[in-house]
């Protein structure tokens, strides 16, 4: 009798509950498992070596993947992808800041380093699959078609940061969390005693950590202080450079206490970066921060194949946003659309991405260059 060969999965170990649990799963399917932690950023980038950013917690996590995969009996590889992660993700978020756009750099280290760079090293020691603790699914259609579903938990689900991968990264990948609940994976986490069980969540930039964005960007690209006019004009304060500010932005405009004026918080409307002027206004419903069309470039389709137009579905401009029914219409070019909203959207922001869905189907997206203000 012929015994059937196990297959071989590589898990993206991050130190975090969710990888680990993704680890556990796989292992009790029978898969035969291993791990990679990947060290992707440094303040010099450099070919090899180990992490060394400041204010980051890459010491620590890389610390609890390797007590999670002495607990699992896995073996776990450590691997730099610095190089990668600056020229492909970073150098694009930081061109991006300069040009007065808001980037999403997770969108772009998903389709540049974790189902490229890992996939890539996945694969030269033979793995059959690459898995994450993405909160999506992956189904194989009739016409053997790689689709990508939202995660069952639509409080975490995650396809909206997975729209830029294409059928090749999609078939190589399992993602054992989306059938299951964040709850479930704590649950499961603690009942096997998983070291980081109750680890917090982490947040800010992709591989970078938490840190004070304005301090961190600072160290990259020149500020370059303005004025803070109103929508009429009226000069009320001074900016520290545009790039800190995104469009909508509430918090840390510093502009509180301004005589005669409402107790009403102020919103970044506008950037003029001919003019170096941050535009702001209590107007919450301001012509630019309500738009019903937006322009997007660099369209990508998860199935390889361009639908149609027009073309009927929803979109998200944002992560975690509810799904927003729109027409998509021809652009200038093959790159481009128009999206077209049936329900005037709040702080559209050039840099970010517009993702589509067809009901729990991720279709792909594009980056938005602008909007258009609603009549």
């Amino acid at each position: 009798m012929v015994k059937t060969r196990q297959q071989f999965v590589i898990v993206g170990i991050s130190g975090g509950v969710d990888s680990a649990v993704a680890a556990l799963l796989l292992k009790d399917q029978k898969y035969h498992v291993e791990a990679v932690f990947m060290q992707n950023w440094q303040e010099e980038p450099v070919s090899t070596g180990v992490d060394v950013a400041r204010g980051c917690t890459a010491s620590q996590d890389l610390n609890d993947a390797r007590l999670v995969c002495a607990l699992l009996k896995i073996k776990l590889h450590v691997v730099n992808f610095s190089v990668e992660y600056w020229q492909r993700v970073f150098q694009y978020f930081l061109d991006e800041y300069a040009a007065c756009r808001t980037p999403n750099p997770d969108v772009l280290c998903n389709k540049e380093i974790k189902f490229k760079a890992f996939l890539d090293y996945a694969r030269s020691l033979g793995a059959d699959f690459i898995a994450t603790g993405h909160y999506a699914r992956r189904i194989t259609d009739i016409k053997s078609k790689n689709l990508l579903l939202k995660g069952i938990d639509k409080s975490k689900d995650q396809s909206y940061f997975l729209h830029l991968l294409n059928q090749e990264q999609l078939a190589a990948a399992l993602f054992p969390l989306g059938e299951i609940t964040k709850q479930e994976v704590r649950e499961i986490a603690k009942t096997a005693k998983l070291p980081n069980y109750a680890k917090k969540d982490s947040t800010g930039i992709c591989f970078i950590g938490e840190r004070k964005f304005r301090d961190f960007l600072g160290e990259y690209l020149l500020a370059r202080p303005g004025n803070i006019i109103t929508t009429d004009k009226k000069i009320i304060g001074r900016h520290q450079g545009l790039m800190f500010y995104t469009i909508g932005q509430r918090k840390g405009i510093g502009v509180g206490g301004q005589k005669k004026a409402s107790e009403a918080p102020w919103y970044v409307a506008d950037k003029d970066p001919k003019n170096n002027n941050l535009i702001i206004t209590q107007d919450k419903n301001y012509p630019t921060l309500m738009a019903d069309r937006l322009t997007c470039a660099n369209i990508h389709w998860i199935s390889g194949e361009k639908p149609q137009l027009p073309f009927t579905c929803t979109a998200k401009i944002r992560y975690r946003q509810e799904d927003q029914a729109c027409v998509i219409k021809e652009g200038e070019d093959s790159a481009h659309a128009i999206v077209d909203f049936f329900v005037p959207q709040w702080a559209i922001t050039p840099g970010q991405s517009a993702v589509f869905y067809c009901g729990e189907e991720c279709l792909g997206g594009g980056i938005i260059v602008s909007a258009i203000s609603a009549c």
